[in-house]
């Protein structure tokens, strides 16, 4: 099967500026690609990424500053690119904005990637064009890499190797015939029907206070400034850290349930659609927005859209299938079994 190891990488100030520079160019390559296409639909005619990835060999020999980075990160931009508007919609795919999109990057070619363990908590990898790079080695990777990401995360870099651990997937469960539903909430991250609760806050008090001060000098701060990138950055580490923990908490869940039901029920809720504002436009303001507006912080921190792709991924190794149900109704106590 195929997953995913993350690691933390030790770039050297050469390395890094290169990876900032291999990001912008990987964004301009989107938000280009991006409007190319929108502009052609508008005309009734498609582009995709056979012509695409031809016109940016075209575009590197006018454009010099598009070969500083690698070939395949572009040519897997135009990928990405093609399949996200085959799966949303052309007009429904966002932009990569300077201020908001974290620089990442992938080489798709195993043949270009070798790794290397160097002691007990140090590694490296080899990449086209940074070269050798230090990575914190906290586990093996476990099987045939396939690709490799370079993302920014809270002002660290991160290498994640695809990797083909040659897992095989169980016939049939350890415990057949065993169920559970899930319910997921805001009070209790998630309730199962065997009773079980699992919840865990995912930020400290003293780094909300932290985050406050930090968005109160953010908001001081002037655009453009250095320290208002400081102050960005600063604020991304301790968002980081959060979603970390939400993610962690999500993955233990969903082992726990999967080794022990061969059947996982849950609510096929529309995330996006129940955390969408409700503020309205200028002339037709919302009802109670200050209110739904908690009420989508609280859906947004508990994950639950990340708890479904752990189970989901969880699945795959238990043979356990998961099933989600209409939420219509759900919350009722049935009349029969109680």
């Amino acid at each position: 099967m195929l997953s995913g190891r993350r690691y933390l990488l030790d770039l050297s100030p050469e390395q890094q500026e290169m990876c900032e520079e291999f990001g912008k160019i990987c964004r301009s390559v989107w938000n280009t690609a991006l409007e190319q296409r929108r502009e052609y639909r508008r005309r009734g005619a498609w582009m995709n990424y056979a012509p695409q990835c031809a016109e940016l060999a075209a575009a590197k020999a006018e454009q010099p500053w598009l070969k500083a980075a690698p070939s395949h990160a572009l040519q897997q931009t135009l990928k990405d690119l093609d399949r996200a508007c085959r799966d949303h919609g052309t007009f429904q795919v966002r932009w990569r904005s300077k201020a908001r999109w974290s620089p990442s990057f992938r080489f798709p070619d195993a043949k270009q990637i070798s790794v290397e363990r160097l002691g007990r908590k140090w590694g490296r990898v080899k990449l086209p064009k940074l070269g050798w790079v230090r990575f914190r080695w906290c586990r093996p990777p476990g099987g045939e890499i396939r690709s490799a990401t370079v993302s920014r995360k809270g002002g660290r870099w991160f290498v994640s190797f695809l990797v083909d651990d040659q897992a095989a997937a169980c016939r049939q469960h350890a415990t057949p015939g065993t169920a559970v539903g899930i319910d997921r909430g805001v009070k209790t991250a998630v309730v199962t029907s065997d009773g079980d609760f699992y919840d865990r806050p995912f930020i400290t008090a003293g780094e909300i206070v932290r985050y406050r001060r930090l968005q109160q000098r953010l908001a001081r701060s002037k655009r453009g400034s250095a320290n208002r990138q400081k102050t960005i950055t600063a604020m991304g580490r301790i968002m980081s850290r959060v979603s970390d923990r939400r993610g962690d908490f999500c993955v233990q869940t969903a082992a726990r349930i999967v080794a022990k039901n061969a059947l996982v029920v849950l609510e096929d809720l529309r995330i996006k659609n129940m955390s969408a504002s409700a503020s309205g436009s200028v002339a037709e303001p919302g009802r109670n927005v200050r209110q739904k507006a908690g009420l989508n912080r609280a859906i947004l921190d508990k994950g639950w859209h990340r708890l479904e792709l752990a189970l989901t991924n969880a699945a795959r190794y238990t043979s356990t299938r998961v099933v989600k149900v209409n939420p219509a109704y759900t919350s009722q106590r049935c009349s029969a079994c109680g």
